[in-house]
């Protein structure tokens, strides 16, 4: 499965998790196991808010285009993705956004 992500500024979250041709994304479960070479399930077939795009089967496998939510401390890895390729079984790993400024931190600067 090859998953591209379409970065959005929004402070909710996804959480997908992959076991074979089926994506559970935030406890809702989309099977695509009965895609066959070559199919095509048009975006507006899909009624969920995560998909950015048309799910493609090509070459054996899965095309999926998901957003992905960048919260205001927002990584590079975040702001310009990479496809996510060869996604294994279970939990999908986004990139993680920046370290949030630790609260000690801000006491020391303040002295």
């Amino acid at each position: 499965m090859r998953i591209e992500l379409r970065p959005q500024r929004r402070d909710d979250a996804i959480e997908v998790i992959k076991v074979g041709s089926v994506l559970t994304v935030n406890g809702e479960v989309f099977d695509f196991s009965q895609m066959g070479e070559g199919d095509t399930l048009p975006n507006s077939a899909i009624h969920s808010e995560w998909f950015a795009g048309d799910v493609e089967k090509v070459d054996g496998e899965l095309k999926i285009i998901l957003l992905l939510p960048n919260p205001w401390n927002y990584s590079p890895e975040q702001a310009f993705p990479v496809p996510l390729e060869n996604v294994p079984d279970g939990p999908v790993v986004f990139p993680a956004p920046l370290p949030e400024p630790s609260t000690e931190a801000t006491a020391e600067d303040a002295e």
